[in-house]
């Protein structure tokens, strides 16, 4: 590990630890040149993995690529960082136990707008919006009524109405 102070290559681990939730390793370093002490993490390297396109194209699966939208679905939503990455996280571990080779497009953003529904209806719409092209408004109106539709069939009369 190359010292980002100095640049010498000599270093010694102080520390190290399990982070989220034991998918990456913290490494707290100390160069043995100029006693910097800095940073590192060390996580598991998936198997190159596809994205098979709707078009057909063929794209290498990109987990920053992931990221970036849900961060722009999330844009000024009450959602921190943390919950943005604990959920690519949780999309990258699924899609990778599932596929191993080549994964669909569509496997993906359904579970990106499956993530966001529970987490946030505005960053979900925002999401469908664009993994679904809506063209008109009737199709936000469409996803908003979905959205709001209740999974309980059930209806019980209030006491006292």
């Amino acid at each position: 590990m190359r010292c980002p102070k100095c640049s010498c290559q000599n270093d010694k681990v102080i520390d190290s630890r399990a982070s989220r939730e034991g998918a990456t390793i913290r490494r707290r370093r100390e160069c043995l040149e100029c006693t910097h002490r800095f940073t590192t993490y060390e996580q598991i390297e998936h198997q190159s993995l596809s994205v098979l396109k709707r078009d057909g194209r063929r794209e290498e699966f990109s987990k920053e690529k992931l990221m970036n939208g849900i961060k722009k679905a999330c844009q000024k939503r009450p959602i921190s960082q943390q919950t943005i990455e604990d959920l690519t996280e949780r999309i990258v571990g699924e899609i990778s136990n599932q596929y191993s080779e080549e994964v669909p497009g569509g496997a993906i953003g359904e579970r990106v707008m499956e993530g966001l529904r529970a987490l946030d209806p505005v960053a979900y719409v925002r999401y469908a919006s664009v993994y679904r092209r809506f063209q008109e408004a009737t199709d936000f109106v469409q996803a908003v009524q979905k959205l709001e539709a209740k999974n309980d069939t059930a209806t019980y009369p209030l006491p006292g109405i």
